[in-house]
């Protein structure tokens, strides 16, 4: 027994309560991960032939290893707050430019729109088309939003439509000799109306009005007669719709390269016109329109513009898509959140502030997006936790108090013996 052995021990159970005072320092930390001290025999190796063998001479540190173990997932109602549920870390680019990587989702949005973390990285993500969802960009970009200004007015291009015409109209000019009569059908029996856009986001309604006008075929209007105006306004259709004998629309047809069943309507330039805005062609699109005998009704009527907005909310999906609100109504795709994993994780260097960054041990990061391969699901408006077990970290402290008493013995029981020998006479 010597010196060396106790104090090496000392020396590791120190190392060891400081390792666990910082587990549980950390117990409330959002995405820490807890560290364990791995300990490692210190061996003597004898010189020569005529050694028996080998000498311990105490204890080493021979790793603190970190545990990157789940932690519990709480929610939180935050839509900025994200939590990785399974493997993954978020990709951060730090305020100096280097990249650094998170478990912690705790997330804001800076004055310039970027989404960042507590200590002003940016976190890093894929570029979006809105209207295609598809990504923009191969290489991860730094996450930012219009919040200084609205995102442009958008020309409306094409309208939806799907309703049903009732088969049991008769012709709308009616017919006077039948028996009894037939009253002429007034034009607004079956209409509606739809706003679209211009390219400065300015609304002009758009009616559409529909008149049977033989077996299967009604005409489409735009507008009302007006007798009263000055010179007096007859309106002429603007198409025809053709419907076969079992209901199911087959006119008119769009022209190639296009496919379905289309009308064009061109909206006239608002009144007054003080920026001299042209005229503006829209698609009615017909797949959806049928004549069956049931009462007029509109199931879907859309369109594709919108006026300028401003940014009002953020929400992020599983997969990582970020969908943005606006105030217009429009919410559409700007992004997706980028995830990186690595070979060893273990091997990645903690740096504060809930960041690792890659090392030799820890391999390069393989990029990808959650859901996608081995990569967890985001969950937005949660946060994980510490994979902290207090419980654990007491019980461990507990030990690591008796070890550090029991190597101070040793120490104490070696002085007694060597000064035994030294009073010896």
């Amino acid at each position: 027994m010597g010196f060396q052995q106790g104090l090496s021990g000392l020396n590791a159970s120190s190392k060891n309560l400081d390792v666990i005072g910082h587990n549980i320092a950390n117990s409330g930390t959002v995405g820490f991960k807890a560290s364990r001290t791995e300990f490692a025999a210190m061996v003597a190796n004898a010189i020569g032939t005529a050694g028996s063998g080998n000498a311990g001479i105490g204890v080493q540190v021979g790793a603190v290893a970190q545990q990157f173990t789940q932690g519990n997932i709480s929610v939180t109602g935050n839509n900025l707050d994200v939590a990785i549920n399974g493997n993954g870390f978020f990709r951060i680019q730090q305020p100096d430019g280097s990249t650094a990587y998170t478990r912690a989702g705790n997330f804001k949005l800076d004055d310039k729109g970027n989404v960042v973390t507590n200590n002003h990285g940016k976190v890093m993500g894929y570029p979006m088309d809105p209207v295609t969802r598809t990504r923009t960009a191969s290489t991860p970009q730094p996450l930012s939003f219009p919040t200084g200004v609205p995102i442009p007015a958008k020309e409306s291009t094409t309208i939806k439509a799907s309703f049903n015409l009732d088969a049991r109209a008769p012709d709308a000019a009616g017919n006077a000799a039948a028996t009894p009569p037939v009253a002429p059908t007034p034009r607004s029996t079956y209409g509606t109306s739809i706003n679209v856009y211009d390219s400065q986001g300015v609304a002009t309604p758009v009616s559409l009005y529909f008149q049977k006008n033989g077996a299967n075929t009604w005409d489409v209007y735009d507008k009302l007669d007006d007798p009263n105006a000055t010179p007096p306004i007859v309106a002429t259709p603007i198409g025809q719709i053709q419907f076969d004998n079992n209901g199911n629309i087959i006119g008119p047809a769009a022209t190639p390269p296009a496919t379905g069943f289309q009308m064009p309507v061109t909206i006239a330039p608002p009144t007054p016109n003080p920026n001299n805005l042209p005229a503006y062609t829209v698609q009615v699109n017909l797949d959806g329109v049928t004549q069956f005998g049931t009462k007029f009704a509109v199931s879907e009527l859309t369109q594709d513009g919108y006026t300028a907005g401003q940014l009002t909310g953020i929400n992020i999906g599983n997969d990582g898509t970020i969908m943005a609100s606006y105030s217009n109504g429009v919410t559409r795709a700007e992004g997706q959140v980028a995830l990186a994993s690595f070979r060893n994780t273990q091997g990645l260097a903690d740096i504060g502030n809930n960041l690792w960054q890659e090392t030799f041990e820890s391999g390069q990061p393989v990029m990808g997006v959650p859901t996608e391969g081995a990569f967890g699901a985001l969950r937005s408006g949660a946060l994980e936790d510490s994979n902290v077990d207090l419980t654990a970290e007491l019980v461990n402290m507990m030990t690591a108090q008796r070890a550090y008493q029991a190597n101070a013995q040793t120490i104490k029981t070696q002085d007694q013996v060597l000064s035994t020998l030294v009073n010896l006479r």
